[in-house]
């Protein structure tokens, strides 16, 4: 067998036994099996999960699937890494290793017995919470140890008193995992649930408020009937809850990413939409559409375009002086999907009003529209272009393509 593998674009040739066997990489947290053979963590749970119960290399059944970190191996690769940094290698960090189930069951009977000092079952809450954090490997074993129910009946342990600090690290917790649909009915189908966590959204801490915007935004997805969802949405402070936290974009990024998710998951239900519009959802999201990543913005210019289709929303929308200028920029520059969301809340704007055409003109919309429909983008996205150079046709200045002879005759606007 070679010492070692070809050479790399670093210019270095990494060891034969600093590879893992699956996946021809350096290894990053080495772990030995029952046969005496050496995989990296990840690649060897892989195989593993895949239905696989023999060993990789040797091809002997795996007596028994126990991980033992080779800390030996661990370190050589570490000086190893160290020795090569001037070939652009980086030294590897010392991997956490993932909690004993044992400890977590420990952990979680801690938390959930009334008999326990208050301090002992918090301090077990955070405990548990950094596990989760630190490794995806503790993640799962937490949810599969029954802690679901356990942490949802600490939530929700007494809806009609002030929340407490349990409830919050319960909370902080509950909202790592998704919840399977059967408990998302069964907090949606609570009114005292769905009350209580209204009261917890709009709670001073912003952590508490984001984190129950997370857990609101988890039973609207996980529920599957639109009564469900519905007696969620038609909560009026809920809607101000959730749109209250996306005004701190600078002190709070997190909130950004769950706040986009909950007003997203809230204007899915079409008959509670002028909620969200009373709660001043359309002025916030205007307000930090800039401060998004590219995910968050499109989920952001969906809700609006929904927001777009009620008209207390596009009415509110056209208020907005920044509207119309964002929505034209955002076309064909973030993905596909921003400009099909911009393209038809546009096209419900300038439908409702002339100042939204004007508007749209000034801005440029014309030369982005007519790049859309010669671009790779959506169908979808093409036919709201379409649509919307048509109904704009009698804004464009006298001297644009928009009253030319050629243009009316293109083939970019299909007749309708």
């Amino acid at each position: 067998m070679p010492g070692s593998l070809e050479p790399l674009d670093l210019g270095v040739q990494i060891p034969y036994h600093f590879r893992c066997p699956i996946s021809l990489e350096l290894m990053r947290d080495p772990v030995t099996v029952s046969t005496g053979q050496t995989y990296d963590r990840p690649s060897i749970e892989s195989w593993v999960a895949t239905g696989n119960i023999t060993c990789p290399v040797t091809r002997a059944p795996l007596s028994e699937f126990t991980l033992i970190p080779n800390h030996t191996l661990r370190r050589l690769i570490q000086e190893w890494c160290v020795a090569n940094r001037s070939f652009g290698v980086e030294r590897i960090p010392t991997p956490k290793q993932p909690a004993d189930p044992t400890h977590i069951r420990h952990l979680l009977a801690q938390s959930a017995s009334n008999s326990n000092p208050y301090p002992t079952r918090v301090s077990a809450l955070r405990r548990l919470r950094g596990l989760a954090r630190d490794l995806d490997k503790n993640r799962s074993t937490i949810s599969s140890q029954n802690s679901r129910e356990i942490l949802l009946e600490l939530v929700f342990s007494d809806t009609n008193s002030e929340s407490s600090e349990l409830t919050h690290e319960a909370l902080a917790l509950l909202v790592l995992f998704p919840l399977p649909e059967s408990d998302c009915a069964a907090v949606a189908s609570d009114p005292d649930r769905v009350a209580y966590l209204s009261h917890l959204v709009q709670h001073p801490s912003m952590e508490v408020r984001v984190n129950s915007a997370a857990l609101i935004e988890n039973v609207l997805a996980g529920s599957r009937t639109a009564e469900l969802r519905a007696q969620v949405s038609n909560v009026d402070e809920i809607h101000h809850g959730v749109v209250s936290i996306l005004r701190n974009p600078i002190a709070y990024p997190r909130a950004l990413k769950i706040g986009v998710k909950a007003v997203f998951a809230l204007c899915l239900v079409k008959e509670t939409r002028n909620k969200a519009v009373s709660a001043g959802a359309p002025e916030t999201l205007i307000n930090v559409l800039a401060d998004f990543e590219k995910c968050d913005s499109e989920r952001a210019l969906a809700t609006i375009e929904l927001l777009c289709r009620v008209p207390e929303g596009c009415a509110a929308f056209a208020a907005h002086g920044l509207t119309v200028p964002l929505l034209v920029k955002t076309i064909l520059k973030i993905s596909d999907r921003a400009t099909e969301y911009a393209a038809g809340a546009l096209l419900s704007l300038c439908s409702a009003s002339e100042k939204s055409k004007n508007e749209a003109v000034a801005a440029g919309v014309l030369t982005q529209l007519l790049l859309l429909v010669q671009s790779d983008c959506t169908e979808r996205a093409k036919r709201k272009a379409q649509l919307l150079l048509k109904l704009l046709r009698d804004s464009w200045p006298e001297d644009s393509v928009g009253n030319s002879d050629d243009f009316v005759c293109s083939e970019l606007v299909v007749p309708f």
